[in-house]
């Protein structure tokens, strides 16, 4: 099965919803990175619900029928990094995302507006 970007991207979002995450943002990186075509940020308030979020978007990308490229950070929980391909999810515990502000980096991006 294949989704479209935007509707990989909803799927990732619509999981970290699902999980209560924090400040759920998504960048449109279409015409500014070769990375990816979104970004979709959030972040936590604990190790448990940081690695909670993640678990529940591995899980829907499955059940679609998807691969993940890669995943880094799910040990510590701290900064969380899902390729799923056209989307890049960052999963942030909440000190760590105030930290790094990436989405101050990406701030050429448009913010998306998900269903």
């Amino acid at each position: 099965m294949t989704l479209k970007p935007e509707e990989l991207l909803n799927l990732a979002v619509a999981a970290a919803e699902d999980k209560k995450a924090m400040n759920v943002v998504a960048l449109d990186l279409r015409g500014i990175s070769l990375i990816s075509d979104y970004f979709v940020i959030c972040h936590g308030n604990s190790d448990t619900q940081v690695q909670s979020i993640a678990t529940e978007i591995r899980k829907r990308v499955h059940e679609a029928g998807l691969d993940i490229r890669g995943v880094e950070g799910l040990d510590s929980a701290r900064w969380v990094l899902m390729d799923l391909g056209d989307v890049i999810v960052h999963i942030f515990h909440r000190d760590e995302r105030d930290y790094y502000n990436i989405e101050r980096l990406w701030s050429d991006a448009k913010v998306v507006e998900t269903v």
